[in-house]
């Protein structure tokens, strides 16, 4: 029974209802989450603007891959940078939460606003999105080789340059240990995309063209 449910769930999930469902709330979140970051963004150098509001550009890859899904189109490059970022940005905005309630000075209920559950909540949802989604990834070793360098990149100039999220003040001082978590988080996201992605699965979107493919043509 169980695993009927699970393959309804399934093909649930690529229904065009359903993606045009998830399409517009990935949207929406992308606008918001750019918003979320709109006074950091304000106060940082323009060469660096593509390196800070991490978890919206993730979910506006996302949101890409489900628009060229919906137009029958496929970009396995936009597919590996969706997987591996929701999943990496999604676990660390949780834990960066959760370790700065635990340190605040206050019990660890009370240092949690309504605004943290949305945001974990959310972000949460945005690394089981990259994890259920992967099921129809069709990105090889050189997506997810460029995905690294960005993802690596990235991490170098938030802690090289200053210019990562900004954390809790109760995680204040503690950057080099974020630092090392963020680092960490990249390794075992590239990793686990790499197990997600790479093994064939019957419900890999093979057949649909690439994005800038004529609709006759598909990369079988």
């Amino acid at each position: 029974m169980i695993r009927i449910r699970w393959q309804i769930f399934i093909r649930l999930l690529n229904q065009r209802s359903f993606l045009w469902g998830l399409f517009l709330i990935n949207l929406l979140g992308t606008f918001y989450g750019y918003y979320w970051y709109k006074n950091q963004l304000a106060v940082t150098e323009l060469r660096f603007l593509p390196f800070v509001p991490d978890s919206p550009t993730a979910s506006a890859a996302f949101t890409l891959v489900l628009l060229l899904y919906l137009l029958n189109r496929r970009s396995p490059l936009m597919e590996a940078f969706a997987g591996v970022t929701l999943f990496k940005y999604g676990i660390w905005a949780v834990a960066m939460i959760v370790a700065g309630a635990e340190r605040a000075d206050m019990p660890f209920l009370e240092a949690l606003h309504w605004t943290d559950w949305m945001l974990m909540a959310s972000h949460l949802g945005m690394a089981i999105q990259g994890v259920l989604y992967s099921r129809f990834f069709t990105y090889d070793w050189r997506h997810l080789f460029i995905v690294a360098a960005w993802v690596l990149l990235n991490d170098t100039l938030d802690y090289g340059w200053n210019v990562h999220p900004w954390l809790p003040p109760s995680l204040a001082g503690l950057e080099p240990m974020v630092a090392l978590f963020t680092f960490g988080m990249s390794i075992i996201s590239l990793i686990l995309f790499a197990g997600l992605g790479f093994p064939p699965r019957k419900e890999r979107k093979w057949k649909s063209p690439l994005w800038w493919q004529s609709p006759t043509k598909a990369i079988l």
